[in-house]
């Protein structure tokens, strides 16, 4: 399989030296899951667009700092971008700022969550099993996440697939083809320590011990790596569901 990895930003420079940048984390999951998977980067947060909408088997897009909401130039083009896949029926996964970002240009809201930083460790419940949800796992996922922002209302054909009262749109699906994650699966406990730590001040002092004891919880990143592989792979196939 060949993706194309749509970067959103870059893990701050004091970190990438032990954690690498976020396309790196994004090809050590999936290539976990398969080792045949190919990749090519578009720095889409530094103004390199994809020319083609057929150039891979399927996307994904990286985390962000910004905002899905922030009037600058490259999410702009970066929201017609992803309308252009939409219209072409080709597979996208978004992962948080992408799943935010997703849900607003096909119509969706994001808002600020009024319950504060998410970070670290939490669970959410999977209201919608889907045939590509394999190996299935009954229990509650649990997902590494760092997000101040999330969808608050989905787009137009959008269904919610699994949630919490925390982020109660947690993982949608719009049409056969686009899926919106706003946890981050690419992500390792280390990499949300030091981000905590990184991010004190902004977050304060009792989220982020909050936060690093939630790590000492199982996370299901693997599973999530197997998912995302099949839900592009069937969506390709032109496979409901």
């Amino acid at each position: 399989m060949n993706i194309g990895i749509l970067q959103c930003d870059d893990v701050a420079p004091e970190l990438q030296p032990r954690h690498g940048n976020y396309p790196d984390m994004i090809q050590t999951l999936l290539l976990a899951a398969d080792p045949r998977t190919h990749f090519t980067v578009y720095a889409c947060h530094q103004g390199e667009t994809p020319s083609s909408t057929d150039a891979h088997d399927g996307w994904i897009t990286t985390g962000s700092k910004c905002s899905a909401n922030d009037d600058f130039d490259w999410i702009r083009t970066l929201s017609g971008f992803m309308r252009l896949l939409w219209q072409a029926d080709k597979p996208l996964v978004g992962i948080c700022f992408g799943h935010q970002l997703m849900a607003r240009a096909m119509g969706g809201q994001v808002a600020r969550s009024p319950m504060g930083w998410g970070l670290g460790a939490y669970a959410t419940t999977v209201q919608e099993k889907q045939p590509w949800m394999s190996p299935w796992y009954s229990e509650d996922l649990q997902l590494l996440a760092s997000h101040q922002d999330q969808v608050s209302e989905l787009p137009p054909g959008g269904q919610i697939l699994a949630g919490s009262s925390f982020c109660p749109i947690y993982m949608m699906q719009v049409g056969r083809h686009f899926l919106g994650i706003q946890g981050h699966p690419e992500f390792t406990r280390a990499y949300v320590s030091d981000l905590a730590n990184f991010r004190r001040d902004r977050i304060g002092a009792e989220r982020v011990l909050a936060a690093r004891h939630s790590l000492k919880l199982a996370v299901h990143d693997q599973l999530l790596a197997h998912w995302i592989l099949n839900f592009i792979a069937r969506a390709k196939s032109g496979q409901q569901g």
